[in-house]
């Protein structure tokens, strides 16, 4: 089960003044799932209308209803069937390999079922965990650097205008405040209209 706690206390590390991410990556898909232009930036180069909406479509994902919209899954045992490989390597080299970023889009590409455009957003953060006493309150020092990918896919809804996020994950899982490379936590808005086939991808299943 995914803690909320947990999750408020990363959205509120994505905020203009307190910003965790270090680079943005993502692609426009045509109707047919061929990448239809691709960027890949320091997220500190944003504009002030482009930071926030970037930040929206973050939090969007992990600030959803967890349990519900925001599930916890466990990779297959042979991780090797999965995309566990390629998420490692990304979130390893910060977003910073466009050829593996290529990859993901067109496995993407391949398995999500689109009613239209869309856009892929991934997003590359770091997160200096705090100390925590049993009692909640913050101490000094870090437990870990928690390093981790957001995905968030859109509709389009006006030429590289995003809707709200219909599916995303956040990898490797945040959990007991800690980093799981073993799980991860996806994202969907509507139950009714699961991404099943890019999801059975993702796990390895």
């Amino acid at each position: 089960m995914i803690n909320r706690d947990d999750m408020l206390e990363l959205t509120r590390r994505m905020t203009p003044s307190r910003n965790c991410f270090s680079r943005v990556a993502g692609a426009y898909i045509d109707e047919d799932g061929f990448d239809n232009g691709t960027f890949n930036i320091h997220f500190g180069k944003l504009g002030v209308a482009d930071t926030k909406q970037k930040l929206d479509m973050a939090k969007a994902v992990i600030f959803s209803n967890t349990n519900e919209n925001l599930k916890d899954y466990k990779f297959g045992k042979d991780r090797k069937k999965s995309l566990w490989p390629l998420l490692m390597t990304l979130k390893d080299n910060g977003l910073k390999d466009d050829a593996m970023l290529a990859t993901l889009y067109e496995i993407i590409g391949e398995n999500y079922r689109a009613s239209g455009e869309y856009c892929i957003f991934l997003f590359y953060g770091s997160y200096d965990v705090p100390v925590k006493a049993k009692d909640k309150s913050w101490l000094e020092g870090s437990e870990e650097v928690y390093d981790f990918i957001i995905c968030a896919i859109a509709p389009l809804e006006g030429e590289y205008e995003p809707g709200e996020p219909e599916f995303g994950f956040l990898f490797p899982a945040f959990t007991d405040r800690s980093s799981e490379v073993n799980h991860i936590y996806i994202y969907h808005s509507d139950d009714n209209r699961a991404q099943t086939e890019l999801m059975n991808v993702i796990i390895g299943r």
